[in-house]
């Protein structure tokens, strides 16, 4: 069986998908990387995996992804807890309005 490194943990993106994709598809920067195997996409939004993806980038095309080109991000996750997704409406905007510092609306 072969061994396989996972470079995105989120998504399950292996190196060899990576790098078959690099080679495939010419790709040259990290936002390329991301639109064609998904790696950076997970919850963390590369945090984990950019560096690494940067470095396969390095060794399949023998140049660094150019520094000022930054790969496209989604806003943060935020867990909700369980007490809060099921509440009533009234529990819901009472605790949203202590987030605000209980400001309403």
């Amino acid at each position: 069986m072969k061994d396989l490194k996972i470079i995105c943990r989120c998504q399950d993106v292996t190196e060899e998908e990576i790098v078959d994709a690099i080679r495939k598809y010419g790709l040259k920067s990290v936002d390329e990387v991301k639109r064609v195997t998904r790696a950076g996409m997970g919850h963390c939004q590369g945090k984990t995996c950019r560096k690494l993806v940067e470095q396969l980038l390095f060794k399949v095309n023998g140049f660094w992804p150019d520094p000022e080109e930054q790969s496209t991000s989604r806003p943060p996750l935020k867990s909700l807890p369980i007490k809060l997704v099921a509440a009533s409406e009234e529990d819901f905007d009472a605790v949203v309005a202590r987030g605000r510092g209980g400001q309403h609306g």
